[in-house]
C-alpha cells in the first residue's frame, strides 16, 4: 500500500523512513488553533492533517501527525516569531511540562483512527544569554515549545519519561502499530534508532 506523509517536517521524514522504507511527502493547510485541551487538540489536528491530504490523494494510506507542548497553563505550538520564542523558552526552563503527539492514520472509505502519545519532559535550566543564542539559531522557529530534544549541542532537555521520538514530532511504536491497522508492514525502528528498544510505548506492539 502507498503510504503519504501528510507533513512538511523534516523531522517526521526522518523518523517515518526508520520504519517505512518507502513513502510519499504531501502537506495541505489546516487551522492550528489551539484551545485549553491540549491532549484532545493533538488528536483534532493530526485528524485534520490527515484528512486534508486524504482528500488531494484519496489512494493513500495518510499519516497525519500533531505535537502540542503543555503544561499547568497553557499549550504551546509553533512560535510566531523570535519574540515568543523567547518567552515559550523563559515559561519551559527548568519546569517540567508534557509533549503530546497525535498521530492520525486516513484511508478513503474508513474513518481515521488516532492515538496520543504522551511524554513527560523536564528542560534544563536556561539562562538569557543561552536563550537568545538558541533562539538567534533559527531552529526553534518551527518547533512546538520553541525547543527540540535532539538538539544535543545546545542541551535542551534534563530528563523525559515517554517517547523521544513522539517529543521529536513522531512516536514510532505507536505509528507502526496504527499502519498495521490498515495492513501496512512497518520495519521495528531498533537498527536505525536503538534508542527506541528502551521506548515504554514498545509494549504490546508486533516485533
Amino acid at each position: 500500500m502507498r503510504v503519504v506523509l501528510g507533513s512538511a517536517s523534516p523531522r517526521r521524514r526522518e523518523l517515518l523512513a526508520a520504519i517505512v522504507p518507502s513513502f510519499e511527502v504531501r502537506t495541505a493547510g489546516v487551522d492550528e488553533t489551539l484551545t485549553d485541551r491540549p491532549r484532545e487538540d493533538a488528536a483534532r489536528l493530526a485528524i485534520a492533517k490527515a484528512r486534508a491530504v486524504l482528500e488531494a490523494d484519496p489512494s493513500a494510506v495518510v499519516v497525519g501527525a500533531d505535537t502540542i507542548v503543555a503544561d499547568a497553563t497553557r499549550s504551546y505550538g509553533k512560535p510566531r516569531d523570535a519574540a515568543e520564542a523567547a518567552e515559550m523558552l523563559r515559561d519551559l526552563a527548568g519546569r517540567p511540562h508534557l509533549v503530546l503527539t497525535g498521530v492520525a492514520i486516513a484511508v478513503e472509505g474508513w474513518s481515521p483512527i488516532v492515538a496520543v502519545s504522551e511524554t513527560v519532559v523536564e528542560m534544563v535550566a536556561m539562562d538569557e544569554p543561552t536563550i537568545a543564542a538558541y533562539v538567534a539559531s533559527g531552529r526553534p522557529l518551527d518547533k512546538a515549545g520553541a525547543y527540540a530534544i535532539q538538539d544535543e549541542d545546545v542541551p535542551t532537555v534534563e530528563r523525559w519519561h515517554g517517547c523521544y521520538c513522539g517529543v521529536m514530532g513522531l512516536p514510532l511504536w505507536l505509528t507502526r502499530e496504527l499502519l498495521y491497522e490498515y495492513g501496512v508492514e512497518a520495519h521495528a525502528p531498533l537498527e536505525r534508532l536503538p534508542r527506541c528498544a528502551m521506548c515504554p510505548e514498545r509494549t504490546g506492539v508486533i516485533e
